[in-house]
């Protein structure tokens, strides 16, 4: 049976300090044998490839997150370069553009130039977004782009066709737990199989019935059973295709 893959979570964060090898643990009893880990900012950087070098099945992959816009500097984007010439890195992210967040401008300017890096570079990209879904899948059309990953998607059957026409994948997370949801439920459930892999963003987007506490990435299982009561397919169908996508997607030797 295929194991499966977390493929966005924020181990480094603060929040897992105190028992980050005992929550590994956890995930690696489940079953998730996989980790990719997104960057933030280029205070992140040396950290995670600590942590990687520490922790085994841990991938990294670097970016500026619009969250942080006001501690980005555009020579930050030179950095990011060299970081990813020292090799290691599965994916250029968590990059994107959030209209809750200040600086638009800047926001953009760094989110077009590092859709470039990722191309110069030849990796996927990891995208946030936030009410500006159409706006970033034009950018990403403009650069050429045709892999990466829509982080946390949250959009309708159309907006989410065209992404999968694009050639990117659609991260599937906490969010089909919620009865609630049914949009996104809805989409989720009529898209191509080949299209989908498995996040939680632990410690962020807990699932229903853990709101208020911190998410880590044992609890994919719950996103797992989620996505197979929407899908027509059988768990072992749907396991197996989750293991393929992310692999191909991340290029993971495993």
């Amino acid at each position: 049976m295929a194991a499966l893959i977390d493929t966005h979570c924020h181990l480094n964060f603060t929040e897992f300090d105190d028992d980050r090898a005992e929550m590994l643990m956890r995930a690696h009893q489940v079953g998730v044998t996989h980790l990719v880990v997104p960057g933030v900012s280029k205070a992140s950087w040396a950290q995670q490839r600590n942590f990687a070098r520490h922790y085994q099945n841990w991938h990294n992959a670097f970016g500026l997150h619009p969250y942080f816009i006001a501690e980005h500097q555009h020579s930050d984007l030179e950095q990011l370069s060299i970081e990813l010439g020292k090799g290691g890195a599965v994916a250029v992210g968590e990059i994107g553009l959030d209209a809750t967040c200040e600086a638009m401008d800047k926001q953009r300017q760094l989110l077009q130039a590092q859709l470039q890096i990722a191309v110069d570079f030849d990796l996927p990209v990891i995208l946030h977004h936030r009410k500006t879904l159409d706006e970033i899948l034009k950018m990403v059309r403009d650069s050429g782009l045709t892999r990466g990953v829509v982080h946390a998607f949250s959009g309708s059957q159309q907006q989410a066709e065209a992404w999968v026409e694009q050639g990117f994948s659609l991260g599937v997370g906490g969010v089909i737990t919620y009865t609630r949801a049914r949009k996104t439920r809805a989409a989720i459930g009529a898209l191509p199989l080949h299209a989908l892999l498995l996040e939680t963003d632990s410690p962020d987007m807990p699932t229903c019935g853990k709101q208020g506490q911190r998410n880590e990435p044992s609890y994919i299982t719950r996103v797992f059973d989620a996505l197979c009561s929407l899908r027509s397919e059988s768990p072992e169908v749907v396991r197996e295709a989750l293991w393929q996508n992310s692999r191909r997607l991340f290029n993971l030797n495993c």
